[in-house]
């Protein structure tokens, strides 16, 4: 159950969320200044003292009036231009706080505001463009799983590999635990959920448009499948529709909801490059995944692991990133060969021994430094394992070892 806020100031915000576009810094300040209630009753009144309510029903639209502050001489939004409060006001005046939250309670949902103890405090690191509120549906509390979450995003028109990639790190990420964010377009977003829900993990599409309204209209199964097994999240209220200026807000909250941002497959003008600068900004962990140097679609990637992102490749160097001390990856090193086995003094005898034709003992001898009783000991241990044989006089090495081999080569 949300609790925290007062009825009054979620209803407020509930308003708010209806009036005010997601991330606009003016409308910020104002709610910082005044509180949601007190900015609401500010705002439902004209220059001119009248209640910009009175063409409708008494009260605030849809139920008992929100309180007001008294005073309300003067202008109450100095230094904010007339047409951006015109628009608050016009918006504020047609809203239906109790008819939203009726909308999302339905869904089997609630709205989040700060102060909630549901509410990611991590959300305030954006200052004034902080989110009014969330509205969310799904079961899980989304503080709890925001403290341990990771976005995956990138192109929308991505490859068959950046499609598997983003699959396999969110399954991998899943497995360890972790919160799969992404914003559920199609490409590398509906992967990463996909990723995520089939490895039985938690994951959290973030919307651009109400919670009520699911968008792209092909992924409306996997939002739904996605509330019920996950979280559905976003700034707009019920009956919200996307805009393209609302994809590149959301993004600001996926990448201050999250741990750290990964980028799989984005071009040099891609939204998933405007999340990870975001996230970079807010001091989170930005990653980017390469891929190859001709696709147009690592290119934004590429851009992004030259400056301030870190490259990764699993899910395993993810957690090394962006988890707890000690949540090391794995060690990376190629096969372990045969010649990798041998001591230092057999290595020196063998580096000597000349692929062309049989070769003396004391020619090897000196090749490798050592005397030649010694070089001997070791050409019969090497013989002994494979590396070398004898003829005659001399010594060549077998087909094992020579200079095409790996074992002669140490796999360079």
């Amino acid at each position: 159950m949300t609790t925290g806020a007062t009825t009054d100031e979620r209803r407020a915000r509930a308003v708010l969320s209806r009036a005010i576009e997601p991330g606009d810094e003016h409308a910020g300040r104002w709610l910082r200044h005044y509180g949601p209630t007190d900015f609401v009753t500010h705002l439902l009144r004209t220059p001119d003292g009248m209640d910009a309510r009175a063409s409708h029903s008494s009260g605030t639209p849809g139920g008992e009036p929100l309180p007001g502050s008294g005073d309300l001489g003067g202008d109450p939004f100095p230094g904010t231009g007339g047409k951006r409060v015109a628009s608050w006001r016009l918006r504020a005046t047609a809203a239906d706080p109790d008819r939203d939250l009726d909308t999302v309670h339905r869904l089997g949902g609630r709205f989040v505001v700060p102060g909630d103890t549901e509410w990611p405090r991590q959300l305030d690191d954006l200052g004034d463009t902080r989110p009014i509120g969330l509205w969310v549906r799904g079961p899980a509390d989304l503080r709890t799983w925001a403290l341990r979450s990771v976005a995956l995003v990138g192109a929308r028109a991505c490859t068959p590999y950046g499609a598997h990639t983003a699959a396999d790190l969110a399954t991998g990420l899943a497995r360890h635990g972790w919160v799969v964010v992404s914003g559920a377009a199609y490409g590398i977003d509906g992967a990463a959920h996909r990723g995520a829900l089939a490895a039985g993990g938690a994951t959290v599409a973030v919307l651009a448009c109400g919670v009520d309204t699911p968008y792209p209209r092909g992924h409306d199964q996997l939002i739904r499948r996605i509330a019920e097994q996950g979280l559905v999240v976003g700034e707009l209220p019920p009956d919200s529709h996307p805009t393209p200026s609302r994809f590149i807000l959301r993004n600001r909250v996926i990448a201050a909801l999250t741990r750290g941002t990964v980028v799989i497959e984005a071009q040099h003008r891609s939204g998933s490059l405007v999340t990870a600068r975001a996230a970079a900004r807010l001091g989170r962990h930005t990653m980017g995944v390469p891929g190859p140097v001709t696709s147009t679609l690592s290119a934004g990637v590429h851009e992004l692991l030259r400056g301030e992102a870190t490259l990764v490749t699993d899910a395993d160097e993810i957690v090394e990133l962006i988890g707890d001390m000690g949540q090391l990856a794995p060690t990376r090193r190629g096969p372990v060969l045969p010649r990798d086995l041998l001591a230092p003094a057999a290595k020196q005898v063998l580096e000597a021994v000349p692929a062309p034709g049989p070769t003396p003992t004391t020619v090897i001898a000196r090749r490798a430094g050592t005397t030649p009783d010694d070089t001997l000991a070791r050409l019969y241990e090497l013989h002994s394992l494979g590396f070398v044989e004898r003829r005659g006089e001399g010594w060549q090495l077998t087909n094992t070892a020579t200079p095409g081999s790996n074992a002669r080569r140490g796999g360079t």
